[in-house]
């Protein structure tokens, strides 16, 4: 079965949802037709030139990229410019583009968390907060030995508590109910009021998973008309954020350090600040432009912060707040996303049923060069 760009698109969200995107950020489909058919699908970095021609050189119906498309709001399509060239080539070659960029950031499996695997960095969590799930408790009334049913449909949204999974409450007692003339009981007689053994099941949910949840209750549940609460919570969800941080298995020094991402992205050069001598074990990483970090990075203990786009004030700071940065480019610190997201999504569609074949664009390249 052949997926559709909607349906690539639902698997997107899935992998990097939509809510975790930065609200000044522009992500999701970007250009193009939901219904198209996909069998050729190509993953890179930016929107650009060269991945749009490699794209559509590869009979390509949909580009994923990293950098948004389109960032900011367009008035015209003029195609005697750069932009407005690029999304008329789009659109002659019927290619749809569908951008994740810091939704993709934040996302478990994300660029973070690509790139603090690939530097051996272990027990890692967010260097920012910027995103909590809200949750929803969610009680049905079922009769006596339809729990297990009911729960069978509920913990494919619910029950996740920390490293744990099927998680419900349960409390017997009686229901009372009397059927009306025209009811259709699952047990008792229309006019008569019955009493019922029922168990109350109790489940915690994820906001967004409540329709679905509610939907797949109703198809199991034997009664006529299910009784059941959804109640807001004050816990909060699970908590996602920007950056990674996180220990390396054994100190080295920066300058080791840096010799390390140097030889293991095969960079030209790289910048650092701070004395070569000192010795780094805690670790914040941030893909792309995470300067901004800096100081929650400091806050939370961290020895370096590896990043991109290091500015000279930025250097400055980290100088004053006494933590050493490493500057290995934004491209080289995004750039592992493209296989990452390649083979996640080569995994999703085929747990799916999907079948479309998943490229890489290989055409990109670092725009700066070394002397």
């Amino acid at each position: 079965m052949t997926p559709k760009v909607s349906d690539v698109l639902g698997i997107i969200n899935k992998i990097a949802p939509v809510a975790f995107a930065e609200g000044w950020d522009n992500v999701g489909l970007q250009v193009g037709d939901p219904a198209l058919s996909t069998s050729r699908i190509m993953v890179a970095l930016d929107a650009g030139k060269e991945a749009l021609e490699t794209a559509i050189s590869a009979r390509c119906q949909l580009l994923l990229t990293h950098h948004p498309f389109l960032f900011q709001s367009i008035k015209k399509i003029d195609i005697s410019n750069p932009s407005g060239n690029l999304i008329a080539l789009a659109i002659k070659n019927d290619l749809a583009i569908i951008s994740l960029h810091t939704n993709f950031d934040i996302a478990d499996g994300g660029i973070n968390d690509l790139l603090a695997e690939r530097l051996g960095i272990n027990s890692c969590v967010p260097i920012k907060i910027t995103f909590r799930e809200e949750l929803r408790k969610l009680s049905v009334f079922v009769p006596k030995g339809y729990e297990d049913k009911v729960l069978e449909q509920l913990f494919r949204f619910s029950g996740f508590m920390g490293n744990y999974s099927d998680c419900s409450f349960q409390s017997r007692g009686i229901g009372t109910f009397k059927p009306l003339a025209g009811a259709r009981p699952f047990t008792g007689t229309p006019g008569t009021r019955e009493n019922a053994e029922e168990t109350r099941i109790e489940v915690l949910l994820r906001n967004d998973d409540v329709s679905a949840a509610v939907n797949a209750l109703l198809k199991v549940h034997p009664y006529e008309e299910p009784a059941f609460d959804i109640y807001p919570v004050l816990n909060a969800g699970k908590s996602s954020g920007l950056g990674r941080i996180g220990m390396l298995d054994r100190d080295v020094s920066l300058e080791t350090f840096a010799g390390i991402i140097k030889e293991e992205f095969a960079l030209q050069g790289l910048r650092f600040v701070g004395d070569s001598r000192s010795r780094v074990r805690k670790i914040a990483v941030c893909g792309g432009s995470g300067a901004s970090l800096l100081r929650d990075a400091k806050r939370l203990g961290a020895d370096v912060l590896v990043t991109g786009d290091i500015k000279y004030h930025d250097a400055q700071d980290a100088r004053m707040l006494g933590i050493a940065l490493i500057d290995m480019g934004h491209f080289a610190s995004e750039s592992l996303m493209i296989c990452g997201l390649a083979a996640r999504l080569r995994q999703e569609l085929s747990g799916k049923g999907y079948e479309a074949e998943i490229l890489v664009c290989e055409e990109e390249k670092d725009p700066f060069s070394f002397l």
